[in-house]
């Protein structure tokens, strides 16, 4: 809860970590802050609400919201409470009256938490942490990491803001990032991550324009089964934003994806991982039959960006690739239960056979996020290219983006190491230049679209990052999650790393140069998929 400003001391400095100006949270009355400590490299997900404070004329102090912070994910099972519901908690004490309380409410179980305190009626407890208005800026309290305390403890407040977003309680990320794209010059050192995320303006009429499916999925991958079979890509989009919503109200409460089984056969036991026919996904999803397909590096010449032809030809690649990055996305959230039991019972030596070491519904969360915020760039990218008397599927198209998922289809290592780490992670490279050559032309509309959808590819780079190490610091015993990386990259990757890199906007999301300085794919392969990448940045 909010406090009156108060005087910085050196122990106040130390104990507090600093947000955001108030001007940056005036869009929405709840954000999403993601966190990584640079020591201990653990993440930490909180949610900032903000209430209007009654005014007073006697009160000399300038006006401002009361803030509270807590956890961004229910103590019980983890499930998000970005779109928990808001009540207003009556206690009567009889020496005190009544005193007013705001209450989470989880969506998924109906868990109720105090604001203030983080207790519940339940018997289990939310982290709280305190916030202070300064300067017209937002500070909380520090969150203590979780793991390697020793090497954190000399520095609490050296909290990293990975994003800072708007979370809307009718509709998350409808707020606008246009006046963040406007004042950015298009340098990637001038990107910030604390703007807020929009939807493309036609969203609400996508959703009106497609039902529902019938009957609907009953669990998260049962959900992203049905996105990945569904070829037409308005449905596609459409179909992501049911699968979000649904997932964050509560409404789907299970995971699913399968589970161990254990056989008694005359040769002797034999143990299974068993997945339901509608939990299982596509080799590669179905696209329409008009596409016209070619080999990744021989569509037509795209050009500079100098003519509109050109840019149409760059912005109708791009929506190629966000298209492929929905199924991604999907594709990872169907099969990471069974690809993460699957590195447990090789990674773990005290769990035997079948672990049962399970995904946090952080990941998925995450993984949802990932696969909304590529269906709003399919849009945004559609949108703009019809506004430039395209459309997309007027030009040939590749698959060479799926064709590395398949190749990573059995490790969830080399899946987030290949896919989210250097196929996603070229895209923060070549994103500033794209940007640039547009900028160069004039087309202001284009930037601003490709501006919003650079900055949430950083998170998206994150999410692998966030998720790599956590499999590494979860193994018995743990593992690197360099070496881990750079593993996964020697074995599933044909030929060198290509720059230049954009190292600013990497070390955001997490990769330091350790990670990709002089480092080669010695998969074999007849050509070099790092100059294919050059061609086809990731979503």
């Amino acid at each position: 809860m909010t406090t009156s400003p108060t005087r910085k001391t050196d122990t106040d400095v130390k104990a507090w970590l600093r947000v955001a100006p108030l001007e940056k949270l005036a869009a929405s009355s709840r954000h999403h802050l993601t966190l990584r400590h640079p020591h201990t490299q653990e993440y930490h997900s909180l949610l900032i609400f903000s209430f209007p404070s009654a005014t007073s004329s006697s009160t000399p102090q300038p006006h401002h919201d009361a803030f509270y912070c807590m956890e961004a994910t229910c103590p019980h099972l983890g499930a998000p409470l970005e779109n928990a519901t808001i009540e207003v908690n009556d206690l009567e004490e009889e020496q005190e009256g009544d005193i007013e309380d705001m209450v989470v409410v989880c969506p998924w179980h109906e868990y109720d938490f105090s604001l203030s305190t983080g207790e519940s009626s339940h018997g289990v407890s939310a982290c709280v942490y305190k916030c202070q208005v300064r300067e017209q800026t937002l500070w909380i309290e520090a969150p203590q990491p979780c793991s390697n305390e020793a090497a954190a403890a000399a520095d609490p407040k050296q909290w990293e803001t990975i994003e800072l977003r708007p979370v809307s309680e009718a509709s998350p990320g409808v707020a606008s990032r246009h006046d963040a794209a406007q004042s950015l010059h298009l340098e990637a050192a001038q990107l910030s991550l604390s703007s807020p995320t929009p939807q493309p303006e036609s969203a609400a009429q996508i959703e009106t324009e497609v039902a529902p499916p019938s009957p609907r999925p009953k669990t998260l991958v049962e959900w992203a089964v049905l996105v990945l079979n569904t070829p037409e890509p308005a449905k596609k989009v459409a179909y992501t934003r049911f699968a979000a919503k649904a997932f964050r109200s509560g409404e789907c409460k299970l995971i699913g994806g399968g589970r161990w089984k254990t056989s008694d056969e005359v040769a002797g036991t034999r143990t299974e991982w068993m997945v339901k026919p509608q939990e299982t996904p596509p080799e590669r999803p179905p696209r329409l039959k008009d596409e016209v397909c070619v080999r990744p590096g021989q569509e037509a010449k795209r050009g500079r960006g100098g003519t509109e032809k050109s840019r149409i030809a760059i912005l109708h690649s791009l929506a190629n690739i966000e298209q492929w990055a929905i199924d991604l996305a999907w594709d990872i959230i169907a099969r990471a239960p069974q690809l993460c039991a699957r590195f447990f019972s090789e990674h773990d030596d005290e769990a035997g056979e079948t672990p049962n070491a399970k995904l946090p519904l952080q990941f998925f969360s995450d993984f949802v996020k990932v696969a909304e915020d590529e269906a709003k760039h399919f849009s945004l990218l559609v949108e703009r290219l019809g506004e430039m008397g395209s459309y997309f599927g007027a030009l040939p198209v590749h698959h060479g983006l799926w064709d590395s998922a398949m190749e990573t289809a059995h490790s969830l290592t080399a899946r987030l190491s290949i896919i989210h780490l250097v196929h996603e992670a070229r895209g923060l490279d070549v994103n500033p230049t794209t940007i640039k050559k547009f900028d160069n032309a004039g087309d202001e509309k284009s930037v601003k679209t490709l501006t919003v959808i650079h900055l949430d590819e950083i998170t998206h780079v994150s999410a692998g990052h966030r998720w790599l190490t956590w499999l590494c610091a979860h193994a018995h015993p743990a593992m690197d999650p360099v070496q881990v990386f750079r593993d996964e990259v020697r074995r599933n990757f044909i030929g060198r790393l290509k720059g230049p890199f954009n190292a600013d906007d990497r070390r955001k999301a997490g990769l330091d140069k350790e990670w990709y300085d002089d480092l080669v794919g010695e998969k074999p392969g007849t050509f070099s998929m790092g100059v294919r990448r050059n061609e086809v940045p990731g979503g």
